[in-house]
């Protein structure tokens, strides 16, 4: 096969995927490879933690497109491969079983691996993480009625687990390090309204912990032992304490690395010929006028077609703003933009927090950072347009429900 015209994709996720179905959208008619160290077809990741770990969703609904898509398409699919190496200067990847493939164009969609817990009894049998489809299987496993569940990290991961043990039935106690789950993503007023969610459905949160080990015998945790001496009886443990952008391979061919595979607004990596997207990207945002590394679904799922566009020559930019959402119990939550925590002065909150059906807006001075819908719908795309207006909006008519969304806009 011509090297020039070939492209290869690297990743199993979404944003595999979907860059395999934009090259082809947008004209790339050469041989193009997906390759994946995962035995599944490329998937989408958010059921796992929700609708297919809650049994609400077949196996089926997960993968990005039906098997046989890939055949119609002539989009060769390498499962079950790891790439060992890239080498730029050739513009070849090195296979796991040595077999070198060149390309003309390469996408590096490598996502992200859990961080793993670095506490002794940590590698014990039932100590479960949340990444793949084997692990959101195992977990649905071990969430069974009665079942004594200890979440370890109480970010989106953990307390989407924790939701969903709670509603099969099993014990559950989140711990965290600071004051209250969510706390440094949202700030107190709007992580006061998470942590108040689980307590009534009877979830336990230890917050201001620390974990000294995990106990067991026979290879099976039975317990998790806390610094000041609490030792809690757990059946499974499960760690959510955050994830690593799958870096190596860019590292080892001479990418800049830096929180991620850097890019331009292109996604072009600064090796000519590679590019990036997904969970591993450290992008370049005009909007935001500095690199963002989004670690959510909505960029494994917009970000492949500007990196297709990229890899064949036309002039693509990625400047949508960051978008995520969760589900847990009867609360449905979507947040849209971007601020880091010590980015924003205060939050104004439009709506009813008590009842969990509110807005809230993140603000710098009279501007809207980013804004956050609780079991309040259709409200998305006036809320990116306020963001994106940079338009100066007093408090008062932000907190007004009577006020729609639309008319604040210049």
């Amino acid at each position: 096969m011509s090297s020039v015209n070939t492209f290869v994709i690297v990743g199993g996720g979404l944003a595999a995927g979907k860059a395999a179905e934009a090259l082809r959208e947008h004209g790339h008619t050469g041989p193009l490879l997906v390759i994946s160290d995962e035995k599944e077809p490329p998937y989408v990741r958010p059921p796992l933690s929700k609708g297919y770990l809650l049994g609400k969703e077949e196996r089926d609904s997960i993968f990005v497109h039906p098997e046989e898509w890939y055949a119609n398409n002539a989009v060769d699919l390498f499962l079950g491969t790891s790439v060992r190496a890239v080498d730029p200067l050739a513009k070849e990847v090195e296979l796991d079983n040595g077999r070198r493939v060149s390309y003309g164009g390469l996408l590096l969609a490598t996502g992200s691996s859990p961080r793993r817990l670095r506490v002794p009894g940590a590698d014990l049998g039932n100590v479960l993480y949340l990444r793949r489809v084997g692990d959101s299987e195992r977990l649905k496993a071990a969430f069974t009625a009665g079942a004594r569940i200890v979440v370890i990290g109480d970010g989106w991961i953990g307390l989407e687990t924790a939701a969903a043990a709670r509603m099969a039935g099993a014990q559950v106690t989140v711990l965290g390090h600071g004051d209250l789950p969510l706390m440094k993503v949202l700030g107190r007023e709007a992580a006061e309204v998470f942590a108040q969610l689980h307590m009534d459905h009877g979830v336990r949160l230890r917050s201001r912990v620390e974990v000294e080990r995990i106990t067991g015998a026979g290879g099976r945790a039975d317990g998790v032992l806390l610094s000041d001496g609490t030792r809690l009886d757990a059946d499974a443990v499960v760690v959510g304490v955050g994830i690593t952008p799958n870096v190596q391979l860019a590292e080892q061919a001479g990418l800049e690395v830096r929180n991620g595979i850097v890019t331009d607004a292109h996604l072009r990596s600064s090796v000519p010929g590679i590019y990036a997207a997904g969970d591993v990207a450290n992008a370049y945002h005009p909007f935001l006028d500095r690199h963002v590394r989004v670690e959510h679904w909505a960029n494994a799922l917009n970000q492949p077609e500007t990196a297709a566009r990229s890899m064949l020559g036309q002039d693509a930019v990625y400047d949508r703003l960051p978008y995520f959402y969760t589900d847990q119990y009867d609360l449905g939550m979507e947040y849209t933009g971007y601020t880091e925590a010590d980015g924003y002065d205060r939050v104004v909150f439009r709506g009813d927090l008590d009842q969990r059906r509110f807005v809230a807006f993140w603000m710098s001075g009279r501007r809207v950072l980013a804004g956050m819908n609780v079991n309040v719908w259709d409200v998305v795309d006036p809320i990116r347009a306020l963001v994106q207006s940079r338009t100066d909006i007093d408090d008062a008519l932000l907190a007004d429900p009577e006020v729609p969304l639309g008319s604040l806009l210049p």
